[in-house]
């Protein structure tokens, strides 16, 4: 069987799309974009090498636009304190008082759980909100006011 050259490109380009999907790098989607400005222009009657410098420079310049955005973001908390990924960050709880070691226990959620003091300064007891969960222990700093 005799491919022509816009078959070949649009073939490349539903590889890469299936090895993104089977690995999630979004990279491979900009260079199949790449790929897909090879096949338009191999429609277009631009001949071998218009193909590929077409393909390259798209692929290349999607790849770089993207690793570009992706370095401009800002990054997500980690996930011990992230409200993404836990639901008791910024909840509230209130501190009776302070160990010598810089620990407390309060009730939250129906149970007792131990804290530690995230904020500055000296922990003093009141209104606190949880900036942190790290295996068993709340992170907390004093509440906006107090």
């Amino acid at each position: 069987m005799d491919w022509n050259a816009p078959t070949t490109w649009w073939l490349v380009t539903g590889a890469l799309v299936a090895a993104e999907l089977a690995t999630g790098t979004f990279y491979l989607l900009m260079l199949a974009l790449g790929t897909a400005a090879g096949a338009v222009a191999a429609h277009l009657g631009l001949g071998p090498t218009g193909q590929w410098v077409t393909a390259a420079l798209v692929g290349a310049g999607c790849t770089a636009a993207w690793h570009l955005q992706r370095a401009r973001a800002p990054r997500s908390a980690p996930a011990a304190a992230n409200q993404d990924v836990n639901i008791d960050i910024g909840a509230a709880v209130q501190v009776q008082a302070w160990l010598p070691d810089g620990s407390a226990r309060v009730a939250y959620r129906g149970t007792t759980w131990a804290v530690r003091f995230a904020g500055t300064g000296v922990p003093a007891p009141g209104a606190h909100v949880i900036v942190s969960v790290q295996s068993g222990w709340l992170g907390v700093k004093p509440a906006p006011g107090h």
